[in-house]
């Protein structure tokens, strides 16, 4: 079934002034042509897209599901029009890259100001997902390259590895685990817990530890952000684990300790990835190359 984005934009439009009339002229379009649009359109859906109503016209549910892909489809021709209007300023290619939060916070700054230093026609966006997130949208195409904790989860992806990061504790200064540099993961479960939002990697990671040794993670408050999980543990709400290298960052600015998570599962490894496919666009290629980690 194919659709025009005039017949589509006649949706929205309807929708927008709940009225067939005025989404008619919105569109400048006759009232007649823009029934006739509204009902072969209908007749191919096979559904109603909108009731009258006493105040004008209401989408019905199938209305309303078709208006959410209207306006994604919106979103992306922006985005499309925009990406390809960089063109004519310059730009030589647009790189989609998405990327968990540790990865942010412990490595890609860096990464992406000296690939972007060296490459000035390319323009990067960057997104923050958790890792399972960041796998599909690569897969799905919502991005072209993906950074994320190991194990990829998606048989369509080519990994590589990126880089090597270590998860450490972090308590208030003075706190009564202060006393050693380090503990096992069994030693926080007694304490209330400052973790990131559901679906990230580290909080994962806690959550299925915890079931192995048969306890519960009290997550007592979950946020997003490392700050406002180091804020949150200086006030004395509780112990985290987090990155180390952001442990150590946040101890020169916050009331905190970082110890040392003594797990083997503390150790972590970054992933690059980017859809499987025969050959890579080549700012792709590209980027890839310059990111990824040189084999020994």
């Amino acid at each position: 079934m194919r659709f025009d984005l005039v017949t589509l934009n006649l949706v929205l439009a309807i929708a927008d002034t709940r009225s067939i009339t005025r989404g008619a002229a919105r569109e400048n379009l006759a009232l007649a042509a823009a029934s006739k649009r509204l009902s072969d359109l209908e007749s191919r859906l096979g559904v109603s897209l909108f009731q009258r109503r006493a105040r004008g016209v209401e989408p019905t549910e199938a209305g309303r599901a078709l208006l959410r892909h209207i306006r994604t489809l919106h979103a992306s021709l922006h985005a499309l029009e925009s990406e390809v209007a960089e063109f004519s300023r310059g730009i030589k290619g647009h790189l989609r890259v998405a990327a968990n939060a540790s990865a942010i916070a412990e490595h890609l700054p860096a990464d992406l100001a000296r690939f972007a230093k060296a490459n000035p026609g390319i323009r990067i966006s960057l997104e923050e997902m958790t890792s399972v997130d960041v796998q599909s949208a690569v897969v799905d195409g919502r991005a072209d390259a993906g950074v994320f904790v190991a194990p990829a989860r998606e048989s369509a992806l080519d990994c590589r590895p990126y880089r090597d990061g270590t998860l450490a504790i972090l308590v208030p200064r003075g706190h009564a685990l202060a006393r050693r540099s380090g503990h096992r993961f069994d030693v926080l479960l007694d304490h209330d817990i400052v973790g990131l939002h559901a679906g990230a990697a580290a909080q994962e990671q806690m959550r299925e530890r915890a079931q192995a040794l048969g306890r519960t993670l009290d997550a007592r408050m979950q946020v997003h952000g490392f700050d406002a999980i180091a804020q949150l543990v200086e006030a004395g709400l509780g112990v985290a684990v987090l990155p180390a290298a952001v442990a150590q960052r946040f101890a020169k600015v916050f009331r905190v300790q970082p110890l040392k998570l003594n797990e083997d599962w503390a150790q972590r490894h970054y992933l690059l990835a980017a859809r499987r496919q025969d050959v890579l666009p080549p700012t792709l290629q590209r980027f890839i190359e310059a990111l990824a980690r040189k084999p020994a």
